[in-house]
């Protein structure tokens, strides 16, 4: 119990450091919040259905997001943030092990 204690402290103080400006020591991940998916999509050489199929996204939501109706937010952001930056390891980890 105590190391989880430590271990969130520690990462308060680091939190507080980096709120003060003091960035030394911070690890920041930026994530893009404007991801082009069907640019992404269309790279892969995927039609709608079977992008669609492999990340497992609704294929209405996947339409809505290509037609600019709506953003992907939370997980299905981050996803398309990995799939953008190297699809081929993200199918891979995804496929089902034979």
């Amino acid at each position: 119990m105590k190391e989880a204690f430590d271990s969130i402290k520690k990462g308060l103080n680091e939190a507080i450091d980096y709120a003060r400006g003091d960035r030394a020591n911070a690890r920041v991940t930026k994530i893009n919040f404007d991801v082009d998916v069907k640019k992404v999509r269309t790279q892969m050489g995927m039609t709608q259905k079977d992008f669609a199929l492999s990340f497992g996204i609704n294929l209405g939501t996947l339409r809505n997001w290509e037609r600019g109706d709506r953003k992907p937010k939370g997980p299905a952001l981050v996803l398309l943030n990995l799939v953008e930056r190297d699809p081929q390891i993200i199918l891979k980890l995804l496929s089902v092990p034979s």
